[in-house]
């Protein structure tokens, strides 16, 4: 099992969200709004879907602890998952019909005082509901928050030709606050589908410059931590920045491979896309 949350990355992760939800918005006023981000997405339409997510979690992480005070969506939470994620994100962004990007930015910078202010009392490993019946750790929603603000200002600024750094350490966040607290605390149905299950085990161990190492398990199509150093089927050594661009369908896992940013060897390296497969993220 993995240790809480230190207060050092309770530390790293509030002062990222902070920095990086300045800096995304000031993105959105330096840019025309009209624009595509994404082949679906005007600037727009990105800077409404950041805000229906900054305020979920000032709902999660404040008094309320509810994602959302729709009854629209509140319907939709429990039975989305990983593969319907976007049907969800459609129906969080019909019931924010404002587009004006100034506004929203003024939003976004609301929301995350906001939590930074419910964060001064909480403990960052305290498990909070999230989609699909799962649950995750205050510190890995807000880790959630900084990738949904890093790849989304990558969009905008690849469209506007803006620039846009992400730093490794940032990046980080996301893989041992969010994908590691979600898994340890519970994914409830997000990772439900609707096809045979890998039969066996397959072990996946992760190492970088900015995190711990770690270990997850795939063991008869339930994902779990396990421990380093232990029965390994696979090692990565990855880059976070590359690492998250490669799981949210930014960066092809070739180019990641060839460019050295996601290095896999092991005795049976041929199972990292078996492991994939189940512990997915919509792209």
């Amino acid at each position: 099992m993995l240790p809480a949350v230190s207060p050092t990355t309770w530390s790293n992760a509030r002062h990222s969200v902070e920095i990086t939800g300045a800096r995304f918005a000031e993105l959105l006023l330096s840019v025309p709004s009209e624009a595509m981000a994404t082949v679906d997405w005007t600037v727009a339409d990105t800077a409404a879907h950041l805000v229906t997510i900054s305020d979920a979690y000032r709902r999660m992480l404040g008094k309320s602890g509810s994602l959302s005070e729709s009854p629209v969506i509140a319907e939709v939470i429990p039975r989305t998952t990983v593969d319907t994620v976007a049907q969800f994100n459609d129906v969080a962004l019909a019931q924010l019909t404002e587009r004006d990007v100034r506004t929203l930015a003024g939003r976004l910078r609301e929301d995350i005082a906001a939590i930074q202010r419910a964060c001064d009392d909480l403990d960052p490993d305290e498990p909070i509901d999230w989609l699909g019946g799962s649950r995750v750790p205050a510190a890995g929603v807000l880790a959630h928050l900084v990738n949904e603000m890093q790849v989304h200002g990558r969009d905008i600024a690849r469209a506007t030709g803006t620039r846009w750094a992400i730093l490794p350490a940032d990046a980080a966040l996301f893989f041992e606050l969010f994908l590691l607290g979600v898994t340890r605390h519970g994914y409830g149905h997000l990772l439900d589908w609707n096809r045979p299950e890998h039969r066996g085990r397959v072990a996946v161990e992760f190492r970088s410059a900015y995190t711990s190492p770690a270990v997850m398990v795939l063991d008869n199509g339930r994902v779990s931590i396990g421990h380093p150093g232990r029965d390994i089927d696979v090692k990565v050594r990855f880059d976070p920045v590359y690492l998250n661009l490669m799981l949210f369908g930014r960066v092809s896992r070739a180019r990641a491979a060839l460019t050295g940013k996601v290095v896999v060897w092991g005795r049976r390296p041929w199972l990292l896309p078996v492991f994939m497969r189940k512990m997915r993220l919509p792209s």
